[in-house]
């Protein structure tokens, strides 16, 4: 007789194979699970007087605020960790830490989002400019790069610290773009070999200093299926910059039509991918829901021009919570009120205090959780989805 799976391995494989029909079912046995077997999270309900049998929808789950992380180890279950991801900070600042306890499910997760998007990674050239984050050794972006790269076939493929020219050697090898009338006139098996599609993933001041070296980067325009992906971040390198900013800076150097962004941190094990213009394509495994900038409790609806609060649901934190209140702004890109929206803009600006100032005995509540609930693992600082 083959062993009896458990009810987590079981979520896991649901989530694996999750589709926009089955999202909300499998989010709320997610939630009833963690309202059970996660100590934070359990806790964090009683104070709320939520009783986890009445959530009948999404809307009714409150979301675990991203501060909770600088004071407690966020674990489901009799689980232990086998990898631990800090969040980024500058200097003097604590940081906050996500304990994953099944590191192969965040590899598959991970990788699965980005080929769903862009397609097998094995055709695709990895070049990762991601300093700072690659000096700590504990960055989620870093271990879900490596793997990108480690699942490429092409040896060009790796991280670039500090070296500019190494990159931009790397970069001049690449094949340029071959004229129209030349490929309409190529025998049919040199057609067939047209060169790989080319990802440079960098943070973003990393990427801008890149742009602004002085160098000729225009040349990075006639390499075929070249894609520039900003991953945000600035760690206190240079002033901040809005998005349409940013994006413009690049473009110009790098003589690309559009520059792709990625959405993640620490706490979360799912990415959003953008194609340009700071529109996100929410992957089957996370759902996207905006909160009332003066109440944390009070969410929008789809179809409005509002700008609220992101609450994010990532089914693959079944090990440490799915439901998360971040800081970031953000507004549905979905023109139907009716429909739950697959894409989501966020702000170029964070969420800071305003929702608890104008929310006083609830977020009051809230605040008194975090301070006092049983202390877990370390004090660290809240993060965003730039601190990686």
């Amino acid at each position: 007789m083959l062993p009896e799976i458990s009810l987590r391995d079981r979520l896991k494989q649901r989530v694996l194979a999750v589709t926009p029909d089955s999202f909300e079912a499998l989010a709320l046995d997610v939630f009833r699970y963690q309202a059970v077997e996660n100590e934070v999270y359990r806790q964090y309900l009683r104070h709320l007087n939520v009783q986890p049998d009445a959530v009948r929808h999404l809307e009714q789950i409150p979301f675990l605020p991203l501060d909770f992380f600088k004071t407690r180890r966020i674990l489901t279950g009799p689980v232990s960790p086998e990898i631990t991801f800090q969040s980024s900070g500058t200097s003097g600042q604590v940081t906050s830490q996500h304990a994953v306890a099944d590191a192969a499910f965040y590899r598959t997760v991970s990788r699965q989002i980005f080929e769903r998007t862009y397609g097998p990674l094995r055709e695709w050239v990895v070049l990762a400019l991601l300093p700072s984050y690659l000096e700590r050794g504990n960055s989620s972006l870093v271990y879900m790069v490596q793997h990108f790269i480690d699942q490429t076939t092409r040896p060009a493929s790796g991280f670039f610290l500090h070296n500019t020219d190494e990159l931009r050697q790397a970069l001049k090898k690449l094949p340029s773009g071959t004229p129209p009338a030349a490929k309409r006139n190529a025998p049919r098996h040199q057609a067939e070999h047209r060169p790989p599609p080319t990802l440079l993933v960098g943070v973003t001041f990393a990427l801008l200093d890149l742009a602004e070296s002085g160098e000729d980067w225009s040349f990075l325009g006639k390499i075929p299926n070249f894609v520039v992906m900003e991953t945000g971040g600035m760690k206190g390198r240079r002033r901040e910059m809005l998005r349409e900013e940013v994006h413009a800076t690049l473009t110009r150097a790098f003589g690309v039509p559009r520059i792709h962004s990625e959405y993640g941190m620490t706490e979360l094990l799912s990415q959003a991918y953008s194609p340009g213009e700071g529109i996100f394509h929410v992957p089957p495994t996370m759902r996207v829901l905006l909160r009332d900038v003066n109440d944390p409790f009070s969410s929008l609806r789809p179809g409005g021009r509002n700008t609220g609060g992101i609450n994010v649901i990532d089914l693959a934190n079944v090990d440490s919570c799915a439901f998360l209140e971040t800081k970031d702004l953000g507004s549905y890109a979905c023109p139907t009120p009716f429909d739950v929206p697959p894409f989501f803009r966020p702000s170029s600006d964070h969420l800071k205090t305003k929702s608890r100032r104008n929310s006083a005995h609830r977020s009051g509540v809230r605040a008194r959780l975090v301070r006092h609930l049983p202390e877990r693992g370390h004090f660290v600082q809240w993060p965003d989805h730039q601190n990686r």
